[in-house]
């Protein structure tokens, strides 16, 4: 807990932190938002491989600030038996383990859940990967993408008979790490109740990207296959009309279902299309999509975004402007709820970050605290946990088990 912080709603939880980029660092960062403390075991000699990816700065990365502010950073050469020793004792006073190495990978360092469950049997282990721990493509090294792929959410992105197109964004890598957090959150309330123990945790990113086919699935299975959804460009390839079209200035997002067709015409100002039997339902819609959209596109042409968003809000239609990052970085609601928020590091000073997404009446957002330095806490933790003084601390230093640096 930093200075002058109430407890949050997991203070007193104690996490050890394998992970490294993002799908593992986001699960146990917003662990440690919550009050967890995280201590976070890096690998000598470069520790978490996200401390290479930029923005850097005098060797510091922006990337690792993100995803790792609140942490406790222990710099171990797992080739070393005694920095192995140390984490065996670590393994035995945590509550949570959580790793997104490939499968295996942690068990060859040997803390796979056959060993770290013997020697904690209250621990909650989780293990995130592209594919997960088992099945045919278990064995597969995956990163987003490759899930996305695996996943069919690749081949509905982009514009039809061109090629799959990839997400601007992390989804796949945040989303599992918030599943993962789900699940960790579930596995500490079953462990809470009498008769209660510790679990394996198997947390997928093809899983997370699957239960993102919102209708496509369902849609292809109960067509037996004579429907199967796929790219659509700007426009929803199931319900007309939604997509992103172009205003005067600018790009608007417009959503239209069921009864919004009625407020759309009425916005339009053509009545007349509310009972065209070529429009009045979305099949139809669909059948005539491009008449559609050339009518939509045409009012939207003729309004700046600003006044095709006042007259669609002005009718309950959902619309958005399609915003920049720049921009979303300054808009006020961002500012407000702390969705955008500023943080502050030693090296590259403050700047703005994605917040923590999750709102809790009776605990208030927190500090999240400052990135570690790589290391950093390496006597720290192994005073507080393993009682060891100054000079030990400073033999294994010397030995090579622990390392620091300033990165």
């Amino acid at each position: 807990m930093h200075d002058g912080q109430v407890p949050g709603m997991l203070s007193g939880l104690r996490v050890l932190d394998f992970t490294q980029f993002i799908a593992g660092p986001v699960a146990t960062r917003l662990l440690g938002e919550m009050g967890a403390e995280i201590i976070k075991v890096e690998l000598a000699p470069g520790g978490d491989n996200g401390r290479a990816l930029p923005n850097m700065k005098d060797g510091r990365s922006a990337y690792f600030v993100q995803h790792n502010v609140g942490k406790k950073s222990l710099c171990v050469d797992l080739s070393k038996p005694q920095a192995r020793e140390l984490v065996v004792k670590l393994v035995e006073k945590v509550d949570v383990l959580v790793e997104n190495f490939s499968p295996g990978v942690i068990g060859r360092l040997g803390f796979g859940w056959d060993v770290v469950s013997k020697l904690n049997p209250t621990l909650i282990m989780c293990s995130i990967s592209a594919m997960g721990q088992k099945g045919p493509l278990a064995r597969l090294k995956g990163f987003d993408f490759v899930a996305q792929a695996y996943s069919g959410i690749s081949d509905v992105i982009g514009n039809p008979g061109e090629p799959p197109m990839a997400v601007g964004a992390a989804i796949g890598d945040t989303g599992t790490g918030m599943m993962a957090l789900a699940a960790i959150n579930a596995a500490l309330y079953a462990r809470a109740k009498p008769m209660g123990r510790g679990q394996f945790l198997d947390i997928a990113m093809i899983d997370f990207y699957t239960q993102c086919h919102e209708m496509n699935i369902q849609i292809a299975s109960t067509s037996g296959g004579a429907n199967i959804p796929t790219r659509g460009g700007s426009l929803h390839n199931t319900i007309c009309p939604i997509g992103m079209f172009s205003c005067q200035d600018g790009y608007i997002l417009v959503v239209c279902i069921g009864d919004h067709w009625r407020r759309l015409a009425k916005v339009l100002g053509r009545p007349e299309l509310i009972d065209d039997p070529r429009y009045s339902t979305n099949d139809a819609r669909m059948i005539h999509r491009n008449e559609v959209i050339a009518i939509l596109e045409e009012w939207l042409m003729r309004h700046s975004v600003e006044q095709a968003l006042e007259a669609l809000e002005k009718e309950g239609l959902p619309c958005a402007p399609v915003l920049s990052v720049d921009q979303v970085m300054k808009h006020p609601h961002m500012l407000e709820r702390l969705t955008v928020r500023t943080i502050s590091d030693p090296v590259f000073g403050s700047f703005q970050v994605p917040g923590m997404p999750l709102r809790f009446s009776n605990f208030p957002l927190r500090d999240p605290g400052v990135a570690p330095f790589l290391g950093q806490h390496n006597g720290e933790v192994l005073q507080s946990y393993l009682g060891m003084d100054a000079a030990a601390v400073a033999k294994l230093t010397e030995q090579g088990a622990l390392m620091e640096k300033r990165v």
